[in-house]
């Protein structure tokens, strides 16, 4: 996440690969059931079952099927990538695949991988099986492998099994986030057999090779895995089981972890850190950030098509007063579609003022002087970036009020909010995003390039000068040249409107005092296979 010093993109890998080593073998306790009631570890120090509430359900458990944090926050824990991002920043470490290694061209990598590994369901992890999921995700349309489609179509040519073990990329240009991408949760590498058997029904029914395996999902109530006993970490999980809770409100999810219901919680409200902090029996804990809250401008849609009127709307609202009212100033105004600890950050973009008059010139100039209606869609769910979707929803309607924009609050239940705003439905709408790789890419062209558009590109912006800068820098290897780009890139982001940048926060959780082992994860995702409950 510290990133990134000017040596070559694929030096740099390189010498990775070669100074860092990971884990083999398996492990094996005794198998048990999780405890129901289930707070309390069992007998020994390890093992027994953790309570996970939070604010919305999964919308999948297959990983290549969806884009939000809280199917991963399941899924992390069932599934494994090829390569492995650190405990709490993104720096490449081996994962599936042991080592690597590159032509000088960057259009070949090949990755030796971990032998003794084994699915769920009792099948191998082999070459086979990587070719097999990238095959399926590159054969499936653009609306059922998203992050596929936004990481590697169009460059990733081919993927080959060498041996039982040894598998070769060509790429048909260097990408240089080739081996942050394979690290994403998205990329989790599921059981050829159980796709094979479940179709369209594996979104139900996952089987990877990680800590845990998936044993039951009540919709919008809890989803239970379990210990993998067979896991090739020795000594890990430490659990033998999670269950992921919704609770869809910030304040009854901390009721229930002073009452003792649950033991570990995310999406805590900024104003109730100081009497979490009070209780002796409970911890805080605070996710390195790497996010951005954001109000997408549906730029096809109606007058929010004219850039004069996205700016106005950018000028009517007021960060700082949100910061204030729902972050407990713990969150930065945003400016740029990134956060600052993200390599190509340009910090010289001005932005918008808040400034109501100037809004409603910029109105009156683009013919809407008496205002207009529209939509501003609410997010369901509590998420890091936004605390609570509906209340700042009414303060952004407020601010819009006041320079003669009237906007109707609509909401969706979760995995239908973001079906109708992928699809374009939307007029105004919150949403956000927490990096997945730490690189400026996995931030510009997924969110905002035309070709993410139908994928993560919800407001629909298309900017050809923004397109050719974005898949200059993916392509260079030179990281200070990237970072130009990325710069260039903003400054023509910030002019053209697209969205209104709210805030970047520091996210805080919050759990029981007998919690260990515990480390929030930057992306979102978070790997429970050493956390104890004591």
């Amino acid at each position: 996440m510290k990133k990134r010093n000017g040596i070559l993109f694929f030096a740099f890998i390189l010498i990775l690969s070669l100074v860092l080593a990971g884990c083999n073998k398996e492990s094996s306790s005794t198998d048990k059931e999780p405890d129901k009631g289930g707070t309390d570890s069992s007998e020994n120090s390890a093992g027994g079952t953790i309570v996970f509430g939070r604010g919305g359900d999964s919308e999948s458990l297959d990983p290549a099927t969806t884009t939000e944090g809280e199917s991963f926050k399941v899924t992390k824990n069932i599934f494994e990538t090829l390569t492995e991002f650190g405990e709490q920043d993104t720096e490449v470490h081996p994962g599936l695949a042991e080592k690597w290694e590159s032509t000088d061209d960057g259009l070949k990598h090949t990755l030796f991988l971990r032998k003794g590994v084994k699915f769920h369901d009792g099948t191998d992890f082999n070459a086979d099986a990587v070719v097999f999921n990238f095959e399926r995700w590159k054969g499936g349309n653009k609306e059922s492998f998203y992050y596929y489609n936004s990481q590697f179509a169009g460059v990733l040519e081919g993927v080959k099994a060498i041996d039982e073990h040894t598998v070769e990329f060509t790429l048909s240009r260097p990408l240089a986030p080739f081996f942050k991408n394979l690290a994403m949760s998205p990329f989790g590498i599921a059981s050829p057999a159980a796709i094979e058997k479940h179709g369209d029904k594996f979104t139900e029914n996952p089987v990877g090779t990680g800590p845990f395996k998936f044993q039951e999902w009540k919709r919008n109530d809890r989803i239970t895995i379990v210990k993998n006993e067979e896991y090739w970490q020795e000594g890990l999980p430490k659990l033998d089981s999670v269950i992921f809770r919704v609770i869809p409100e910030n304040s009854a999810r901390v009721n229930s972890l002073t009452a003792g219901e649950v033991d570990l919680i995310d999406g805590v409200n900024f104003s109730d850190v100081p009497s979490i902090e009070g209780n002796a029996d409970l911890q805080t804990f605070f996710r390195p950030s790497m996010n951005v809250a954001y109000v997408g401008l549906t730029n096809t849609r109606g007058p929010l098509k004219d850039k004069k009127v996205r700016q106005a709307l950018n000028h009517a609202v007021d960060k700082q007063a949100l910061i204030d009212a729902f972050y407990a100033g713990a969150a930065e105004a945003a400016k740029n579609p990134m956060p600052k600890m993200i390599a190509g950050y340009n910090d010289d973009v001005v932005d918008y003022e808040y400034n109501p008059e100037k809004a409603k010139e910029l109105l009156k100039e683009a013919g809407f002087e008496d205002g207009f209606e529209m939509e501003l869609w609410a997010m369901p769910v509590a998420r890091p970036y936004m605390p609570d979707g509906r209340k700042v929803a009414e303060a952004l309607q407020a601010n819009f009020e006041a320079i003669g924009v009237k906007s109707k609050i609509v909401s969706y239940e979760w995995p239908t909010y973001l079906e109708k705003t992928r699809n374009g439905e939307a007029d105004a709408f919150m949403l956000g995003w927490t990096g997945d790789n730490g690189d400026a890419d996995n931030f510009l062209y997924v969110l905002l390039d035309q070709d993410s558009i139908g994928s993560n590109n919800y407001s629909y912006y298309k900017n050809q000068e923004v397109h050719d800068l974005l898949i200059k820098a993916q392509s260079s290897p030179d990281q200070a040249e990237r970072e130009k780009l990325y710069g260039e890139a903003q400054l023509l982001i910030k002019e053209d409107a697209p969205w209104i940048p709210l805030v970047h926060s520091e996210p805080a959780l919050a759990g029981k005092k007998g919690i260990t082992g515990f480390k929030p994860h930057p992306t979102g995702s978070d790997n429970l296979a050493t956390v104890e409950l004591k």
